[in-house]
């Protein structure tokens, strides 16, 4: 089980600039025997290859050709996909350390252009103000229609210190804009706790990497021992939160979970796509049960009230935990809908030192639903007020079911649920102070969302005090 684990450990949406993705890596398994090889198209391809080495209007390398070929075979499959060089590949390992040199953009392609999904907290990128949703179409001087997304990705890494400079298109503003970005090694937090009000604690988690259940339940125990006593209520955010490593993400879960409950389960044509991934330390641990950082939560833990925060920017891994919680009834899942991504991507190693990034599997909720091209539908549906300028989520409603290629959802179109109750902002709460293009902390006084979820937990409180 834990080889397979490992096999589909890639959850994480699009390419995380400097590594591009959240992932652990296995070696290929044994394949069944594959078709035999269409001939007449292998000689079409071998006849546009000589072509363009006898034709062209300069001399190119055998490398380059094959390689974009690889690149123009993966990319045309799903968003997903992808060719990854030596240096990517390199790169790629690193992150699931949560340390790589970069700018910190989570980003896919979209229309020839390099679209950013989501940027990632404490980054040049996030600091600078991107948005998920932003074109980039040049990179210093170099316009960026007609690279291929790798290509992209390798001029905007770099040494730490350097500079780059993005020309970009946004939806809300009536001419491109250039932002001026200094790379830098990016070591990012993906547990961030902090205790809300005596009684009510808010963990914040960025993304989903290789120690990131492990810092859960740290988190939870300290913020125990800071509330001197059991929580009343957990607020956990996963808003903005791209994904990442799929055994995060069932440890995750399983903090709140009873032991061997089902997390979710995975559906593909090779028998190691094929998983059934329960709240058991095997699955989210490489040491099962002698590893299992679980073990010594506070035993209200697994009662205590849950409000989980989602938006548009919520994929992948952040959707199987709220997906899991939200089938077992052990959280209310409040924010808005969520991106939609349900596939699983498998990393190839190849002999030559790259590797490829394949869409192997898509994953199912518990209760058997396929969130792909749809999302997460909360319980209770909480607008983002327009504070600041950064409200990308209404904005721009950025979904899986937008890109170019998108897998299809295995069941159709399945009818959704509707949330139990819509909350929208106050316009007294909307640009007041003068603040409009401030950049909305989560979490703070002025996260609306938040305020709601903290604001739900006290009513839930009054009324077990009530009973």
């Amino acid at each position: 089980m834990r080889a397979k684990l490992e096999k589909l450990s890639l959850i994480g949406l699009g390419t995380v600039l400097g590594v591009m993705l959240f992932l652990s890596i296995s070696a290929i398994a044994d394949k069944p025997a594959q078709p035999q090889l269409p001939l007449d198209d292998l000689r079409a391809f071998a006849e546009v290859f000589g072509k363009i080495k006898s034709d062209y209007v300069e001399p190119v390398d055998d490398k380059k050709l094959i390689s974009e070929a690889i690149n123009g075979m993966l990319s045309g499959l799903d968003p997903h996909s992808a060719y990854l060089d030596a240096d990517a590949f390199k790169d790629l390992q690193a992150g699931t350390q949560g340390e790589f040199g970069g700018l910190g953009i989570e980003v896919g392609m979209e229309d020839g252009f390099v679209k950013v999904v989501s940027p990632i907290e404490d980054t040049p990128a996030y600091k600078a103000g991107l948005k998920p949703g932003d074109l980039i179409i040049k990179l210093d001087e170099t316009p960026v229609k007609g690279m291929t997304l790798n290509d992209a990705v390798k001029r905007m890494r770099g040494k730490p210190n350097t500079q780059i400079t993005l020309t970009v298109v946004r939806k809300t503003e009536t001419k491109p804009m250039v932002v001026t970005l200094t790379r830098a090694i990016i070591k990012t937090q993906s547990v961030k706790p902090k205790l809300a009000e005596p009684g009510y604690g808010y963990i914040r988690i960025t993304q989903f990497q290789e120690h990131t259940g492990s810092d859960l339940a740290k988190a939870l125990q300290n913020l125990q021992t800071e509330n001197k006593g059991d929580l009343k209520g957990l607020i956990l955010d996963l808003r903005n939160n791209p994904g990442g490593l799929l055994n995060a993400a069932v440890g995750v879960s399983a903090a709140f979970l009873p032991k061997n409950e089902l997390v979710v389960y995975t559906e593909g044509r090779v028998p190691d796509a094929k998983m059934r991934l329960t709240a058991s330390p095997e699955n989210y641990t490489r040491e099962g049960a002698k590893g299992d950082y679980n073990r010594d939560l506070p035993p209200n833990i697994k009662s205590v009230p849950i409000v989980v925060l989602i938006n548009g920017g919520s994929a992948s891994a952040s959707e199987i935990v709220a997906g899991a919680l939200q089938d077992h009834k052990r959280a209310v899942i409040m924010g808005t809908q969520s991106f939609g991504k349900g596939s699983v991507q498998t990393i190839l190693p190849m002999n030559n030192g790259s590797a490829i990034k394949l869409t192997t599997a898509r994953y199912f909720t518990p209760k058997g639903r396929s969130i792909q091209a749809t999302g997460i539908v909360p319980d209770i549906q909480v607008e983002e007020a327009t504070l600041s300028a950064n409200n990308a989520d209404a904005a721009f409603n950025i979904r899986e079911a937008d890109l170019s290629h998108h897998l299809t959802n295995p069941t159709g179109a399945p009818e959704q649920p509707k949330p139990t109750k819509v909350i929208t902002p106050p316009e007294s709460s909307q640009d007041k102070d003068g603040d409009k293009g401030a950049r909305m902390e989560p979490g703070s006084k002025n996260d609306f969302q938040f305020n709601q979820a903290l604001n739900l937990l006290k009513g839930l409180q009054i009324l077990q005090d009530n009973k």
